[in-house]
C-alpha cells in the first residue's frame, strides 16, 4: 500500500513537469515565430493571411469616403463597396481595372484612323419657277385687246401660239408708211439717180423695221406687202413654250406700251430653293449634287444641282437660301411643293470637299449642268469656265482624309472633348484620359483637329464608366474642368442618368411620381419665364424648383431605382445651383441648359405623372452648338432666344407616360 502510493506520488509529479514543460514550450514558439514574423516582414517576407492589411471600403457615389470596414456610406447610406486592391497605382489620368471587371464595363476600343466621311445636310424648301425660263407677253404698242385666245390660266402653249388680237392705230399708221414707201420707191426705180434709188430703198427698210419691233412677224408685214391691204387687227404670238401661270388683262381692255397681257412659264427645268443652317453652309458647294423626296411622291427621289448660293443670312432663321436646278421633263415637279432634300459631300483634310467626278473639270459660274476637261466658254451665257478646285473641290488621295473617331469615343463636356486611350504593354487593363480638340461632326464620327495620331487606340464604348472608375479611386475625373467637385459630380451624374435612360424604365410608387410632378412643373413655369423673357421670373421659379426638389421622398424607392435616383439628384442639384443666383437672361440660359440636359434624362427613367410634355431643340442656340429642352405645348417656345427667334427650333417628339418598364426592386 505503501508502495502504491510512493508510486502515484511520483507518476503525478512526473505529469506536472510535462504539463509544464509542453506549456512553457508553445509560450517560446509562439513567440520565437512571432519574432520572425516580425523580421521576415521587415526584410520583405511574406505576410501571413491573419495579418495581411484589411481592405479599404467606399462609396459609389461618393470616393472620399474610405472606411476600414463594410457598411454605409455616411452622406447616402448607400453600400459600400471594396476598393479594388492596387487602385492607387498608375497617373492621375490613368486608371487600371482587372480582366474581369473590364469584362463587366463591356469596353470596346478602336485604332484612330484616317478615312474620308460624309456629312450630311438636311434641309426643306419649296418649288418654284425657274426665272430664267419664265417669259411675257407685253404689248409692244398702244391699242385695245379685241380677243384673248387664252382666257384662263394653266393652259400649255407652244412658240409661235396665237394668244392676242390687238386693235391700233399706230399699227394702222405703220403699215400705211410700209405700203406708201413701197410705191415711192417702184415708181423711183426708173431714176436715173443712184441717191434717190437708194434713199427709197432705205426708207422701205425702216418701215419693215419699224413694224417688226411693234411686235409683227416677217409672215405678217410680207403677207401686208403682198396684199397691199393694211389690217386693223394684229395678233400676237408665244415668244416660247410654257405654261400660262397669270392672265394680267381682259378682253376689251385699252393698254399701254408695255402692259403685260400673259405670263408664261417652262416647268421643263424647275428650282428647288431650300434653307440651310449657317452652320452647314461649309458642307455644302456650288456645282455640288443634291436628293430630295415630295409628300406627293412617296418612295421617289428627285436629283439637282446647286446653282447658286445666298451670300446673305436671313437674321430671323439664320439660314441662307440654296438654289438647285432640277430637270423636269415629264412636269411631275410643281411649283410650290414641299421638298425634303439632303446632301451627302465627302470631307477631306482641312475642311474641303471632295469630288473625283470634278478632278481637273471646268464649270461654269452661271450654269453648274456645264462641265468640261477644258478651259473654255459656258455654251449657255459665254462666260468663262472655272476650275472645280476653285470651288473647294479636292480629288480623293489618301494624303487627303482627315483623322477621325466614331462619336461614342467622345465625351463632350461644353467646349472641352475627352477620350480614353488603351495604355499599350501593362499588367492588366489600363487606360489614360486625354483631352483632345474636335473638328466638325460629320454622321457617325468626330474630325480630329489636335491630340491624337493616326495609330491611337481608344475606348469607343465605355468611356464614362472609366471615368467614374477614376473618381472611384478618388483621382479627379477628366469630365471636370475646372478641378471643382461640383461639375465632376454634376457629369458623373450625367453619365448615370444616360445609362439608366438607356437600360431601365422604373415604375415608382404614385406618392413619388406627384413629388416629381412638381418638380417638372416648375422646371416648365422657367422655360415659359426664359420665352418670355422674364429673367425676374425665372429667378422666383428657380427658388420653388429647388424648394420642391428637397421636397422629394427618395426613401419611397427601393433597390436599384433608389440608387439611380441618387445619381440623378445629384446631377439636378448642381445645375440648379449653377441656376441660382444668376440674374441676367444669357447667363440663366446656359444654365437652363443644363438642367435641361438631365431633367430630359430624368423623366426618360423616373415617371412625372400624366404631365403633358414635348421634348424640342434649337441646332442654333449658343453660337450652333444646339440645345433641347422640355416645354408643354406642341407650338416652339425656345427659350434660348426668347421673342428675337421665338419659334426656332423644331419638336422632337412627345414625352409620353411609360406604363410598363422597371420595378423599382
Amino acid at each position: 500500500m505503501k508502495f502504491n502510493r510512493e508510486n502515484a506520488k511520483r507518476i503525478g509529479k512526473l505529469a506536472l513537469v510535462i504539463i509544464v514543460s509542453v506549456v512553457a514550450g508553445m509560450v517560446l514558439q509562439r513567440t520565437v515565430f512571432r519574432a520572425q514574423d516580425s523580421h521576415d516582414h521587415s526584410e520583405g517576407g511574406d505576410v501571413p493571411v491573419a495579418e495581411k492589411k484589411a481592405e479599404t471600403w467606399t462609396c459609389s457615389m461618393h470616393p472620399q469616403i474610405k472606411l476600414p470596414k463594410p457598411g454605409k456610406c455616411p452622406i447616402c447610406f448607400m453600400d459600400l463597396i471594396p476598393l479594388e486592391d492596387g487602385a492607387d497605382g498608375g497617373g492621375e489620368r490613368e486608371v487600371s481595372v482587372s480582366e474581369y471587371a473590364a469584362k463587366l464595363m463591356n469596353l470596346e476600343t478602336a485604332d484612330v484612323t484616317r478615312k474620308f466621311v460624309e456629312a450630311e445636310v438636311r434641309m426643306v424648301g419649296k418649288v418654284d419657277y425657274d426665272e430664267t425660263r419664265v417669259s411675257y407677253i407685253s404689248a409692244w404698242v398702244p391699242g385695245r385687246l379685241d380677243r384673248l385666245y387664252i382666257n384662263y390660266t394653266g393652259i400649255p402653249v407652244k412658240k409661235g401660239d396665237h394668244m392676242v388680237e390687238i386693235y391700233s392705230p399706230d399699227l394702222l399708221t405703220a403699215q400705211e408708211e410700209l405700203l406708201q414707201a413701197i410705191k415711192v420707191r417702184d415708181n423711183l426705180l426708173a431714176s436715173e439717180s443712184e441717191i434717190i434709188r437708194s434713199t427709197a430703198l432705205t426708207t422701205v427698210n425702216a418701215s419693215r423695221e419699224k413694224l417688226r419691233l411693234l411686235g409683227l412677224t416677217k409672215a405678217q408685214i410680207d403677207e401686208i406687202i403682198k396684199s397691199k391691204v393694211v389690217t386693223d387687227h394684229v395678233t400676237i404670238h408665244a415668244p416660247g413654250k410654257g405654261i400660262v401661270i397669270h392672265k394680267n388683262a381682259q378682253e376689251g381692255m385699252y393698254v399701254q406700251t408695255g402692259s403685260r397681257i400673259y405670263t408664261i412659264a417652262d416647268l421643263s427645268s424647275v428650282w428647288v430653293k431650300l434653307d440651310a443652317y449657317e452652320s452647314d453652309l461649309d458642307w455644302i458647294r456650288y456645282g455640288g449634287h443634291v436628293e430630295f423626296t415630295s409628300e406627293t411622291y412617296p418612295g421617289r427621289t428627285f436629283k439637282g444641282t446647286i446653282s447658286f448660293i445666298d451670300p446673305v443670312i436671313d437674321p430671323a432663321t439664320r439660314t441662307a437660301k440654296v438654289r438647285v436646278t432640277v430637270q423636269n421633263e415629264n412636269l411631275a415637279l410643281k411649283p410650290g411643293m414641299f421638298v425634303r432634300a439632303v446632301v451627302r459631300t465627302k470631307v477631306a483634310r482641312d475642311g474641303k470637299v471632295m469630288n473625283s467626278d470634278l478632278r481637273g473639270k471646268w464649270i461654269s459660274p452661271m450654269h453648274p449642268e456645264i462641265i468640261k476637261d477644258q478651259p473654255g466658254n459656258c455654251d449657255v451665257c459665254d462666260m468663262p469656265l472655272v476650275s472645280a478646285e476653285s470651288l473647294g473641290y479636292v480629288a480623293e488621295e489618301t494624303g487627303n482624309a482627315p483623322l477621325v473617331i466614331p462619336v461614342s469615343a467622345a465625351m463632350k463636356t461644353g467646349k472641352r472633348a475627352v477620350v480614353y486611350l488603351e495604355v499599350p504593354d501593362k499588367d492588366k487593363p489600363t487606360y489614360e484620359g486625354r483631352e483632345i480638340t474636335l473638328g466638325p461632326r460629320l454622321g457617325n464620327f468626330y474630325v480630329v483637329a489636335s491630340g491624337l495620331k493616326e495609330g491611337d487606340r481608344i475606348v469607343t464604348r465605355g468611356a464614362f464608366k472609366l471615368d467614374a472608375e477614376l473618381q472611384i479611386q478618388a483621382k479627379p475625373s477628366m469630365m471636370s474642368d475646372d478641378g471643382t467637385a461640383g461639375n465632376a459630380h454634376a457629369h458623373h451624374a450625367m453619365e448615370g442618368m444616360k445609362k439608366a435612360a438607356a437600360e431601365k424604365k422604373f415604375k415608382v410608387p404614385v406618392e413619388f411620381s406627384n413629388q416629381f410632378k412638381a418638380v417638372v412643373e416648375s422646371y416648365l413655369a422657367i422655360q415659359q419665364a426664359l420665352a418670355d423673357d422674364k429673367p425676374d421670373t425665372v429667378v422666383a421659379k428657380t427658388d420653388t424648383i429647388v424648394t420642391n426638389l428637397k421636397a422629394v421622398d427618395m426613401g419611397l424607392l427601393k433597390g436599384d431605382a433608389h440608387m439611380v435616383w441618387m445619381d440623378h439628384l445629384m446631377g439636378l442639384n448642381a445645375a440648379l445651383k449653377s441656376l441660382q443666383g444668376k440674374s441676367a437672361l444669357d447667363k440663366q440660359r446656359e444654365a437652363f441648359s443644363m438642367l435641361s440636359d438631365q431633367l430630359i434624362q430624368t423623366v426618360q427613367v423616373f415617371s412625372p405623372g400624366k404631365l403633358k410634355m414635348y421634348k424640342a431643340s434649337c441646332p442654333m442656340a449658343f453660337d450652333n452648338k444646339g440645345a433641347s429642352w422640355i416645354q408643354s405645348s406642341d407650338q416652339i417656345a425656345n427659350p434660348y432666344y426668347g421673342e428675337m427667334m421665338l419659334r426656332c427650333g423644331e419638336i422632337e417628339k412627345e414625352i409620353k407616360e411609360e406604363s410598363t418598364g422597371g420595378s423599382d426592386e
